[in-house]
């Protein structure tokens, strides 16, 4: 019978075990579904829509138009999807799944799959086809194009204001995981050697890249050359790191991450920027290979419970809901607003080919969600009675799932738990320095002089690029006081808006220019549902901290005062982009 050899199969794998009259999934099983479903949806849905959009691969791309050495560069389709896929996969895949487990692993499998495929890689895809047929221009500039200067001004401040809580969300993480001393229950303080060592590394980490881009600038090396130059850089960091840890508190590397953040953000491409992305490609991918063939080969039990409800209660007593916080929890696993910006932003500057789009744009973001599911299944194999271990940051709990599995091929805890808390730090740190930069061109771009003649004293300050750079940095810090726990269901809401402004932006140039674009009407309308709900939702929560006398300013006031401006934000942008979609559609009619 063809079942019998399933079940042998099945049987051999273990797929799943019954404990206590529970069955429980292996994690062997999760990722082969996910592999899949995502993999299925790249070639089915995403040949579909270059298909249905049109791709040229004769026409000459932007990298060829404007061609200058700088930022309009021809790259290999692999070279481009580095950029991409490092850019985009920050802490986002390894944070989100792993404080949405709360709700089960299932909700969040189903999200991380329905949402890769639908709705996140649909979004980079589009941004990215819309900015190459479009001279490479931003989203802000396409806005323009096809809407009008004040959506994309209502767009920038948007954009703005979406950076302090994206610098927000991840300095907080960063800080906890690097804070060097570790409070038990009973008052008595430890040394935190795991988290002083990535730390130490972390920051070599950052004079190796500017070494690293110097010797770039003064020797054309060939692609192996550094490769190999840039592997022994990152051995002797880790090295070095781990035998001189630096024990600092969290509010200490609170300060030292805003001050990294302030250079990075002035300081030339070519010389911190540029180079870190490079190094942090080889870690990134030696994070997920190690995670991988520890999941393979491991092949751990779900041990999180299948489902835990619609309503959750944490410890402290609140409430959450399934609907929308499972949605903006699990935020760039499944779709990220701050994507479309480095599509439009960067890779769409440099594809040599058409052609290269979906793999680029759609590709590296269902490769993102593959880290996701990773996430999920190394939480799930840590868990405790079915839940998220408690009084660990989502870095401290990926890291230490996957040092166990690598501990079983002789790998020392210790060394594999550093190195992995190193590898998510270092995504985390690359996605806040590439924040802070955006957050600091964004702000420029709203006071940006226009007129004739010379700009006025005070918009000369306020385009001043280190002026700009901290009042970006200085509102980031305030509103990270709050902690990660706080802001990130916040961040979430403002990122899954950011890419619902976006889906709508992208049905405008398609409309406009001729194309099919009924298919972003289901995810554009779902993110605007979801996000505005969020959004009203953590409005009442910090008026009722107030009301309660529980409320501080620097966290529930700027929470407030940041949400509510981006609900006005949001709903002009929305109305502004559905007008001109809706008049776009009457055109068109009329012309018929």
């Amino acid at each position: 019978m063809p079942a019998f050899p399933v079940f042998l199969f099945a049987q051999h794998l273990r797929l799943s075990t019954k404990q206590k009259g529970v069955f429980i999934m292996n994690s062997l099983v999760i990722l082969l579904i996910a592999a899949v479903a995502l993999l299925g949806g790249y070639m089915l849905y995403g040949r579909f829509l270059a298909k249905t959009w049109g791709i040229d691969p004769k026409a000459k791309t932007p990298a060829y138009l404007h061609e200058d050495g700088k930022d309009y560069v021809p790259s290999s389709k692999l070279t481009v999807f580095a950029h991409q896929f490092s850019s985009i996969a920050g802490a986002g895949p390894v944070q989100g799944p792993i404080l949405a487990a709360v709700f089960g692993w299932v909700p969040v499998l189903l999200w991380l799959l329905v949402g890769g495929v639908f709705f996140g890689a649909v979004q980079d895809f589009g941004s990215l086809y819309a900015s190459v047929k479009n001279d490479g221009k931003s989203i802000g500039m396409i806005i323009e194009k096809y809407i009008g200067k004040k959506g994309r001004r209502f767009f920038s401040l948007f954009c703005w204001l979406f950076t302090l809580l994206v610098i927000a969300a991840f300095t907080s993480m960063v800080s906890s995981t690097f804070n060097g001393f570790t409070a038990a229950a009973d008052g008595t303080v430890t040394m935190n050697y795991n988290g002083a060592a990535a730390a130490t590394i972390s920051m070599l980490f950052i004079a190796a890249a500017m070494v690293f881009g110097l010797l770039q600038k003064r020797f054309s090396m060939k692609e192996g050359v550094k490769a190999v130059v840039a592997i022994v850089l990152l051995a002797v960091m880790f090295a070095l790191g781990m035998k001189l840890p630096w024990y600092l508190t969290a509010s200490q590397w609170n300060f030292v991450v805003m001050a990294y953040l302030f250079a990075a953000s002035v300081m030339p491409m070519w010389l911190l920027m540029q180079p870190r992305d490079y190094l942090t490609t080889f870690m990134l991918l030696g994070m997920i290979i190690g995670a991988f063939f520890g999941v393979l080969f491991a092949h751990p039990d779900m041990n999180l419970n299948a489902f835990n409800g619609f309503a959750v209660t944490a410890a402290n007593g609140s409430v959450s809901y399934l609907f929308p916080t499972l949605f903006v929890t699990i935020a760039c696993g499944a779709v990220s607003g701050f994507h479309s910006l480095v599509s439009s932003g960067t890779s769409s500057k440099t594809i040599r080919n058409e052609k290269d789009m979906l793999f680029v744009g759609y590709g590296a973001m269902v490769l993102e969600t593959l880290l996701g599911v990773l996430s999920l299944i190394i939480v799930g194999a840590v868990a405790v009675n079915g839940n998220v271990p408690d009084g660990l940051t989502p870095f401290q709990i990926f890291s230490a799932g996957v040092a166990g599995f690598l501990e079983s091929f002789g790998v020392p805890n210790s060394a594999a738990n550093v190195f992995m808390t190193m590898c998510v730090s270092a995504l985390a740190l690359t996605s806040l320095d590439s924040v802070a930069r955006i957050g600091r061109m964004s702000f420029q771009e709203l006071f940006t002089y226009e007129g004739e003649g010379e700009a006025p004293a005070w918009q000369k300050l306020f385009t001043n690029k280190y002026f700009a750079t901290a009042v970006t940095l200085v509102l980031g810090y305030i509103l990270c006081l709050g902690g990660y726990q706080n802001v990130w269901a916040l961040f979430g809401a403002a990122n899954q808006m950011l890419a619902a402004l976006v889906l709508i932006s992208i049905a405008v140039f398609l409309k406009a220019t001729g194309r099919k674009h009924a298919m972003l009407y289901f995810p554009m309308t779902v993110m605007l549902f979801v996000t505005f709900t969020a959004i009203i939702l953590n409005v009442i929560g910090n008026v009722k901290a107030f009301a309660a006398g529980t409320g501080t300013f620097l966290v529930n006031g700027m929470q407030l005062i940041v949400a509510c401006f981006l609900i006005v934000l949001g709903v002009l942008v929305a109305v502004t982009c559905i007008r001109k979609l809706v008049s776009t559609v009457a055109e068109k009619r009329a012309e018929a």
